[in-house]
């Protein structure tokens, strides 16, 4: 926390009763240049880009997330993804504020039904960081704009009538937005609401809370997100320095109440765009059983273009990992489009006249086909 000897003289000092507290965190976010000069010498730049964001979008940073950045240094991997840049008010060819569709199979004021047996719940627009990556930058820091219908803090009924009629739906995503942003007892209504429906099978949340505020992941939060089992939970870990001792007591709680975690990592240049990098900050996810799951291809999203890199480097990044870690500490690297998640990984195989030629990490091959591995139906004893 801050106040020990590491850190810089101009940060604040909190007591660790309120350090502690996920509620003075939200109380006393970073909203203001005024404020985030306790915590970082702003450049010049992010100074502009912050007046720049008023009216167009919101920016906010626990004092949680803003002790883990560097204060001297914009390029910091931390701050890049938290402080406004002057990049994200540029204007880049081909964004959009909804490029994965979102809007095209919202169903409800907060369903979206993509695919056949699962849907997410747009539960809220706030958050306690506003990602300056966010997918949904449109949805949660657009101060004109939204993808809610009504408002937010309207009923829910609508919402479960729809999925109770759809009993092809076994798993709801809660997402927004970020859902622990509500309260423990709002947030249950919610999910009891789900679980009273026999068609859902699991409940899904999904939630940055780990990462940018892990004090949020109390024993009552988890205590009652027991209470509604099955109940799984997928974070967002993008740097190794956002896996902090805090971050893996708020994993291990949700653990010890059977709620697995997993990772979604976005590719952000800058940030975790290299092999080295990466390879770190999936080993450390493992150390602290938190199993990756996603690594998504940055998406081309109005005020986030400039985070992207190619596809190319993605696939860089995915044969330094293929072969080089564990096996289940390998992420699945995704493209998000309309028409769904689609898995754009290069093969490591090529098909032959005569089977399979087999390429390894290292770059050896082997040929195999025949009785030994047959190829196709026909082929098979």
């Amino acid at each position: 926390m801050p106040g020990t000897t590491a850190d810089p003289p101009f940060r604040p000092q909190v007591p660790a009763e309120l350090w502690d507290d996920w509620r003075w965190h939200m109380r006393k976010r970073i909203t203001t240049i005024a404020r985030a000069r306790q915590w970082l010498r702003l450049s010049a730049d992010e100074e502009k880009a912050i007046a720049g964001s008023a009216g167009r979008y919101r920016w906010s940073i626990t004092p949680y997330y803003a002790s883990l950045m560097d204060p001297d240094d914009p390029s910091c991997p931390v701050r890049m993804q938290a402080v406004p840049a002057p990049a994200e008010l540029e204007e880049f060819p081909g964004a959009e504020v909804d490029p994965v569709g979102d809007m095209t199979y919202r169903r409800t004021n907060r369903v979206v039904h993509k695919y056949p047996d699962r849907v997410i719940l747009l539960v809220t627009e706030a958050c306690p960081v506003y990602c300056r990556h966010c997918t949904r930058k449109f949805h949660t820091t657009d101060v004109d704009g939204t993808y809610f219908r009504d408002d937010e803090g309207g009923s829910f009924d609508e919402d479960l009538r729809y999925i109770a009629a759809h009993p092809e739906i076994r798993d709801v995503l809660l997402t927004g937005g970020d859902p622990l942003s509500y309260p423990d007892g709002r947030l249950e209504e919610i999910v009891a609401g789900l679980r009273a429906i026999p068609s859902v099978e699991i409940i899904r949340i999904g939630t940055r809370f780990p990462v940018l505020l892990p004090q949020r992941i109390t024993e009552d939060l988890c205590a009652m997100l027991a209470r509604h089992h099955p109940v799984w939970l997928n974070t967002h870990f993008n740097h190794p320095k956002e896996i902090t001792a805090d971050a893996a007591r708020a994993v291990d709680r949700l653990l010890r109440h059977g709620i697995p975690v997993g990772n979604q990592t976005v590719l952000l240049r800058g940030v975790n765009d290299d092999v080295a990098t990466m390879r770190t900050l999936m080993t450390e996810l493992l150390r602290v059983r938190v199993r990756p799951y996603y690594l998504y291809h940055c998406d081309n999203v109005t005020g986030v273009s400039h985070f992207m890199t190619s596809v190319e480097k993605g696939w860089e990044i995915m044969e330094g990992l293929q072969g080089h870690i564990t096996g289940f500490g390998v992420p699945q690297y995704v493209l998000t489009t309309e028409i769904g998640k689609i898995p754009v990984t290069r093969p490591y195989f090529t098909r032959t006249p005569d089977g399979l030629l087999l390429r390894n990490h290292h770059g050896q091959e082997l040929a195999v086909g025949g009785p030994g591995h047959p190829i196709t139906e026909s082929d098979a004893r």
